[in-house]
């Protein structure tokens, strides 16, 4: 028999009801588009569009319920429609109970944090993989168990998000790893999910277009770990170097268990007597019942912080850190993160996602130390972004690169000039820094600098392979147009 919206949805949790609940359903949709016969639409109130306004095309594509902040006067015969006072939690409400609450049967990871999501998120799958698949839903791919799929969402919206911890569980994972973003939280994609373990990696200055302050960036982050939005996750993994460590830790509630990770000599599972090296980062790993030496092959120290993540879950999760750090050896890295392009160039090409000037100020300064010649960066600002942070961005990465190549990003619906004339509050030499709108031009007159010795960072984009203009998107890959580039010149050169 076909499965029916009452077996999902009862009446008194919603306000009022026209129609059958009894009415048989195929599925779940929030886009129209995406609207086939016999689903249900939930109407959600959007930062650019509302929801409400494509009830009739959902209709005419064979919806038979809808879902929406409010009853209109008359409702087709056809239709049952619902009137919820939050939507937004209501979808996420049934898509588990129709996707059979899948977060029950899987022992979920989420992550957040303004930076090292991704990395994390790559390195905890890595250390908890066996005998069977270990799911994962992030920026760069959704691997479902049986496939894997490209991302369109850091935190994909509620319908898909428990339609592919679904399909994880059919595929016989057992845990899943998920990088949960402030969008994702504030607009309650993940309501309701249990998770076993929920990380925290740090907060800086990132999506204030979004959040009207830090101090409500970190209020929207913390919800993952406080029950607002669903049961508190069993395991809390917080990093104790960062600055709003000691307010999230406030928050736990008493008798919930929490692993500290960090160089901080308090943290629980902690580095000591690290080196830094061009190729590998040594250190000694301890955690409460043992020790050991580790050789890192993720360099720098915001990468040392991301292995102390990742050790500290899987040791949260009851892994022994002696069984399983020693798989950092066949780890393979997370693509567009520090990624080195390597066309037997005389000097190093690394590729990398940082686009905050937090995360640019870490790259150029695990460079830095490491590069025995010039430190050139290629970066841009996206448009229709943060601006305040794009001076910042600049000054970051004029710190300690000896010249920068300031080019597009993604500049959006914004002009690159408006975009340019931001970043330019931030030059603090500019006999340092030249201006590119051409990114591709950009990278390509940084390769023509670049010595042997040198390190070139082109930093934004990391693994995107497009880039955005107005409403249009155009194939542009950093690393391919690198490789591309670097080939030309030596043919050029021969």
């Amino acid at each position: 028999m076909a499965p029916k919206l009452s077996d999902y949805l009862s009446e008194d949790e919603v306000i009022a009801v026209k129609g059958s609940l009894s009415r048989p359903i195929s599925g779940l949709a929030i886009d129209s588009r995406r609207v086939v016969p016999g689903n249900v639409f939930f109407a959600l109130p959007g930062l650019r569009t509302d929801g409400a306004h494509y009830v009739d095309e959902a209709i005419s594509r064979g919806a038979v319920a809808i879902v929406a902040e409010s009853m209109p006067r008359t409702v087709p015969s056809k239709v049952t429609y619902i009137h919820a006072a939050n939507p937004r939690a209501l979808v996420a409400t049934v898509a588990q109970r129709f996707n059979k609450s899948p977060d029950r049967d899987l022992n979920v990871v989420g992550i957040t944090g303004t930076n090292g999501k991704t990395t994390v998120a790559h390195l905890v799958r890595h250390f908890l993989g066996g005998e069977t698949p270990v799911g994962l839903l992030g920026t760069i791919s959704y691997d479902l168990g049986a496939r894997t799929v490209p991302s369109f969402k850091t935190t994909p919206e509620a319908i898909d998000t428990y339609g592919m911890l679904a399909q994880m569980r059919d595929a016989g994972c057992r845990e899943a790893v998920m990088e949960v973003s402030s969008h994702g939280i504030d607009q309650q994609r993940i309501n309701g999910l249990r998770f076993g373990a929920a990380v925290y990696t740090n907060l800086t200055r990132d999506h204030l277009d979004y959040h009207s302050s830090m101090e409500e960036y970190f209020e929207v982050k913390s919800r993952l770990f406080t029950g607002e939005q669903g049961p508190r996750p069993v395991v809390a993994v917080i990093n104790l170097d960062d600055p709003y460590s000691s307010q999230l830790l406030a928050r736990l509630d008493r008798n919930q268990a929490h692993v500290t990770y960090g160089e901080n000599t308090e943290a629980k599972v902690r580095a000591e007597d690290v080196v830094f090296g061009f190729k590998e980062t040594s250190f000694r790993l301890i955690w409460p019942q043992g020790e050991m030496t580790v050789s890192s092959p993720l360099i720098g120290r915001f990468n040392l912080s991301n292995v102390l993540a990742a050790v500290a879950t899987a040791y949260g999760m009851g892994r022994d850190p002696a069984a399983f750090v020693g798989r950092l050896d066949s780890f393979a890295g997370v693509p567009g993160r520090m990624e080195r392009v390597e066309e037997g160039q005389p000097f190093n090409v690394l590729v990398d996602y940082a686009h905050t000037d937090d995360a640019l100020r870490n790259a150029v300064a695990m460079l830095r130390p490491v590069t025995p010649g010039r430190l050139l960066v290629v970066f841009g600002c996206g448009g229709n972004r943060d601006r305040a942070k794009r001076a910042m961005m600049v000054r970051a990465v004029q710190e300690q690169a000896d010249f920068v190549f300031a080019t597009a990003d993604n500049p959006r619906r914004e002009e690159l000039s408006q975009i340019f004339h931001d970043m330019e509050e931030g030059v603090t030499d500019p006999s340092k820094i030249t201006w590119i709108e051409d990114r591709r031009r950009a990278i390509s007159l940084a390769l023509d600098m670049a010595k042997p010795g040198d390190s070139l960072l082109i930093a934004g984009k990391g693994h995107e392979p497009y880039q955005e203009f107005a409403d249009t998107v155009v194939p542009f890959d950093d690393r391919l147009v690198a490789r591309e580039l670097i080939a030309i010149k030596r043919i050029a050169a021969s």
